[in-house]
């Protein structure tokens, strides 16, 4: 997997110095779905990250969120080429690239890059994760009394806003703050660093947790739904904390009125 790993580094840098160049130069920006955009720079990234993987595993399969799922067989790769575009747009210095390879439904090797502060976030199955080549660690916070949340907002469907509310209504009188930064891919690489204690959102897609979430994980944390249900691949929201934090998170969630 350190092979795979080498190419997906390529790949984001790469993406990650076009990005920068292109900033100035966006020429269209289409809107998806309510309130979720896409730029030409967007699509012209995750082109250049699937040629550059492609030149190395040609028989290798891709979901990007550009340009949809191509190829088939047990290898994929999981592509977001800017997450956080309405940062990207708006010239909000906060916003990444992210590639996962998943072998078999399954994330062995993820990477999370910042071009910006050249921050590279790395992990491969069972080997740990890195912050620029040095080992990382989910914080050690104990409980929530001190803790630094990360979420986002349901944009996409505000019709989650009042679910949303409930969960964020639980968990902000017990967190010392909580933080809405646009990167969901950026908060789940925070977590596993140590920055922030834990993180929940509704309706993300998997190019933007399947990194972040194997990250998280391989610094020793935990990663399920909000009801704690470990395939959050498949669910409609996703936790992600060290796990006294987590722990705590999860049954001030689902506890009952």
């Amino acid at each position: 997997m350190q092979a795979f790993l080498t190419i997906a580094v390529r790949a984001a840098r790469k993406a990650g110095d076009y990005v920068i160049r292109e900033s100035d130069k966006i020429r269209s920006v289409q809107s998806k779905s309510q309130n979720d955009y896409v730029t030409n720079v967007d699509q012209a990234a995750e082109s250049l990250i699937i040629d550059t993987i492609s030149h190395s595993y040609p028989n290798h399969a891709f979901l990007g969120e550009e340009s949809g799922k191509t190829g088939d067989g047990d290898y994929q790769w999981i592509i977001d080429p800017i997450d956080g575009t309405t940062n990207f747009i708006r010239k909000v210095p906060h916003w990444a690239i992210s590639i996962a390879c998943q072998y078999k439904g399954k994330t062995e090797v993820g990477v999370v890059y910042d071009p910006i502060r050249e921050e590279l976030f790395t992990a491969v199955k069972g080997r740990g994760a890195q912050f620029n080549g040095k080992r990382i660690r989910v914080s050690n916070t104990n409980g929530l009394e001190h803790a630094l949340l990360a979420t986002g907002f349901p944009f996409r469907n505000k019709q989650k806003l009042m679910e949303y509310m409930q969960v964020f209504s639980k968990l902000f009188p017990h967190c010392a703050d909580m933080r809405r930064a646009g990167s969901a891919a950026l908060d789940l690489a925070y977590v596993a660093a140590g920055r922030i204690d834990g993180f929940w959102e509704f309706g993300l897609n998997e190019w933007d947790t399947a990194t972040g979430a194997l990250l998280v994980k391989e610094a020793g944390g935990m990663v399920s739904d909000i009801s704690g249900n470990p395939n959050y691949a498949s669910s409609d929201s996703i936790l992600a904390a060290n796990p006294k934090a987590f722990k705590t998170m999860l049954q001030l969630i689902n506890q009952k009125e």
